[in-house]
């Protein structure tokens, strides 16, 4: 979820890598064919309107696409950053499969004449389904400083404050979309908001002949007596998912569990669900989850609670994310850091822990453990269990079947931004936003099927196999990650016509240091022109238990 940071090994490490329009290919590119796209792609569109999803229309819109489409969920632009008094429903317990662990598509019975109407005689409930409030809580700030969480098109002023409240990054995102015209009192025809999109199938020809992509949409509006729900079509020729990773929360399942949310109703929550600390007040709180946000709202929950309990797992040092855990430092001493739950004792309301110690009289139990990908609009990559589909999704805990994390190797008409963790997103997403639009523009090659399986078998087996850590990249792998696109890209833009890009500033790794010397005390001092390395403070670092 968001908030500041924990460990210090994704944030600024990507932004190490030193500027410059010169970058090898990627030494492990077998240049055998070239992948001959099924479709011309003329009409793309985008499902998000976060910094991704933003940044993605940007690089569209310049290319000359003829026709690009954003569809947000939400009434504004800004993503995770749209904070709203709001709270998610409550999360499933045990967990809701991955296919639906975002919300359960809503879509008219085959035969339906579209676009179709429902009316309604209520509005919130509906519309907190449909939007899906954001995991922000009323106190949070960015752990990323300002001169790094930006759009290169847009810096901040100078003397902006490096502490940045999410209120404005929100606005800083909704100045962003007002930029390109897209915001939502911009009337523009290239976006619409409070449209979810339910469901993307393959499309075919009169012949039979596979020719994109057709989304079915659902637009819920108010209305002076309840809400009006709208579902209608659209066909385009490739998809960018642009939802972000902050949308199935993860409960893991511990025994007792589910009976103790029965007997103790409402004394469950997940974090996306904190939004103040008052409704603590005199409460003893057990935190499950000790990352970036079981830190922080501990943190702010101890000033109103009677005792904090943090249950945390060891670390496990084969992790690359689990190396330092210096998040943990800033806890207050009164909080007792606590080892893993064994099991839920409803009849006598105790919390046993793995040592055997026995947690009493225990109010409220927040889980801080991350969230699950989901991408109910996609079913036909959920777990697929046919030989002809590989599947995207299959427990959640990690995204397979693509190239460099954003592109389906078997149909590379459907693109995915922002999917890693342990990088910093505003910067991260404009590489890959202007790869995919060169890609699908004809502008710069991709490899063969083939060739793109090989590199991606490889990838697999030296992140250690399948598992959560496979999204993870930190701050070498991001460095690499950014020295292939802009390598590649560049190398594109020469053969094909366009802009050279540069990788990061020879700035940041100064940034980096003052930073992490003021958030945690450490000392931390690379040399610009070295390999060396700080770790990275993204704010979507380290969301797990």
């Amino acid at each position: 979820m968001l908030g500041r940071t924990t460990l210090l090994s994704v944030f600024l490490g990507p932004l190490l890598a030193t500027a410059s329009s010169q970058y090898p290919l990627s030494d492990d590119l077998h240049q055998t064919d070239e992948y001959e796209f099924k479709w011309p792609i003329n009409n793309v569109a985008i499902i998000g309107a976060g910094v991704s999803g933003l940044i993605a229309y940007r690089e569209f819109t310049g290319a000359g696409f003829s026709r690009v489409r954003v569809f947000e969920r939400d009434d504004v632009p800004g993503g995770n950053w749209h904070y709203t008094e709001q709270t998610p429903l409550n999360a499933p317990i045990p967990n809701a499969d991955p296919s639906v662990g975002d919300f359960v598509p809503s879509v008219p019975p085959r035969g339906t004449s579209l676009p179709a109407e429902k009316h309604y005689s209520e509005w919130e409930a509906l519309w907190r389904e449909h939007r899906g409030p954001k995991p922000v809580w009323e106190s949070l700030e960015s752990n990323a400083p300002a001169p790094i969480q930006q759009i290169t098109e847009i810096p901040w002023p100078a003397g902006t404050p490096w502490h940045l409240p999410h209120r404005t990054l929100a606005r800083y995102l909704r100045a962003f979309s007002s930029f390109h015209g897209v915001n939502s009192n911009d009337a523009s025809p290239d976006i619409s908001y409070s449209t979810r999109v339910e469901l993307v199938e393959k499309r075919y020809d009169e012949e039979g002949r596979e020719r994109g992509w057709t989304l079915t949409l659902k637009k819920l509006e108010k209305t002076l007596h309840g809400a009006t729900a709208t579902w209608w079509t659209e066909d385009f020729d490739a998809i960018v998912v642009a939802t972000g990773r902050y949308n199935a929360p993860n409960i893991p399942r511990i025994s007792g569990l589910e009976d103790w949310a029965d007997k103790f109703p409402g004394s469950i929550i997940h974090s996306r669900q904190y939004r103040h600390p008052q409704p603590f007040t005199n409460e003893t709180i057990l935190v499950v989850g000790g990352a970036t946000s079981g830190v922080e709202i501990s943190r702010e929950v101890n000033q109103h609670a009677r005792k904090i309990y943090q249950s945390v797992r060891p670390p496990n040092p084969n992790l690359p994310y689990e190396a330092g855990r210096v998040h943990l430092q800033r806890l207050p001493a009164n909080i007792s850091v606590v080892p893993e739950i064994r099991y839920f004792h409803a009849s006598n309301s105790s919390v046993e822990l793995v040592n055997g110690t026995f947690l009493r009289n225990v109010d409220r139990v927040i889980f801080a453990t991350g969230f699950r990908y989901s991408f109910p609009f996609l079913p036909q990559f959920h777990n697929s269990t046919s030989p002809s589909v590989n599947p995207i999704v299959t427990d959640g805990t990690h995204l397979r079947s693509l190239h460099q994390d954003f592109l389906y190797i078997e149909e590379p008409t459907i693109g995915f931004l922002s999917m890693n963790w342990g990088m910093q997103s505003f910067t991260y997403a404009e590489y890959l936003s202007l790869a995919l639009a060169k890609v699908w523009s004809r502008k710069a090659i991709l490899p063969g099927t083939a060739e793109l399986w090989r590199i991606y078998d490889q990838r697999v087996k030296d992140r250690g196999g399948y598992g959560r850590h496979l999204q993870f990249l930190g701050s070498e792998r991001t460095a690499a990650n950014i020295r292939f696109f802009v390598g590649w890209l560049n190398d594109a833009a020469v053969k094909f016509g366009g802009r050279q890009i540069d990788g990061q500033s020879k700035d940041l790794p100064q940034i980096s240091s003052v930073w992490v010397q003021a958030q945690y005390g450490l000392n931390i001092i690379p040399s610009s022109d070295s390999n060396e390395t700080v770790s990275s403070l993204d704010w979507t670092y380290g969301e797990d238990w």
